[in-house]
């Protein structure tokens, strides 16, 4: 098991885990709030919809289309 931080706080999670996965599996239902003000989450689970941008390390990736790895610090718009 590794660390990761999401949001700040502390998570265990399988290395090499999809981010998402992870994500939906810890509640985290929504990844970031639209322009309108809708919370969105990831749709296709394979990087074609864009709705799982999340910030890692600052720069922002598709949470489906990243691994876990230890120390990691994701970023989530929607709380």
């Amino acid at each position: 098991m590794k660390q990761i931080l999401i949001n700040g706080s502390p998570e265990l999670v399988e290395e090499g885990a999809s981010l998402l996965v992870v994500l939906l599996n810890h509640g985290r239902s929504a990844q970031r709030i639209s322009v309108s003000g809708a919370h969105r989450s990831g749709l296709c689970a394979m990087g074609v919809c864009f709705e799982c941008r999340v910030t890692v390390d600052g720069k922002v990736v598709r949470a489906c289309q990243t691994g876990c790895r230890d120390g990691m610090e994701v970023w989530l718009d929607a709380r």
